[in-house]
């Protein structure tokens, strides 16, 4: 005798934590920027989740000089889709916050630092 079988909404719901989403947010960013400035932080991702959608705040540092706007415009596309590709909710806005700049004279500074 075969099991009837019982469709989506009878198998019950995934949840899936804020911080699973917000890591997940936050290995996009790194992804989509290729590298961290040698000085700096990796991205850090926040979320707010509401339903099936998610708002993702992603802080992060940047080189100096860069294209600011096409960097932070590449972190929000590659973010909205991995977000959604991965978790499987909406994106419909992603705040990107440059925290610091990276010149090649700060990576310079930082390198003697730690050798000290």
């Amino acid at each position: 005798m075969a099991a009837d079988p019982v469709g989506a909404a009878g198998r019950g719901a995934t949840t899936i934590a804020d911080r699973v989403v917000a890591k997940i947010a936050a290995q996009a960013a790194r992804e989509a920027l290729d590298a961290v400035p040698p000085a700096g932080s990796p991205p850090h991702a926040s979320v707010v989740v509401h339903r099936d959608s998610v708002r993702v705040s992603v802080s992060l540092e940047l080189d100096y000089p860069s294209d600011v706007g096409r960097r932070c415009g590449a972190v929000r596309s590659h973010v909205t889709r991995r977000v959604k590709e991965l978790v499987g909710m909406d994106v419909p806005e992603v705040a990107v916050h440059v925290e610091r700049l990276h010149s090649p004279r700060t990576a310079r500074t930082a390198a003697r630092e730690r050798l000290r």
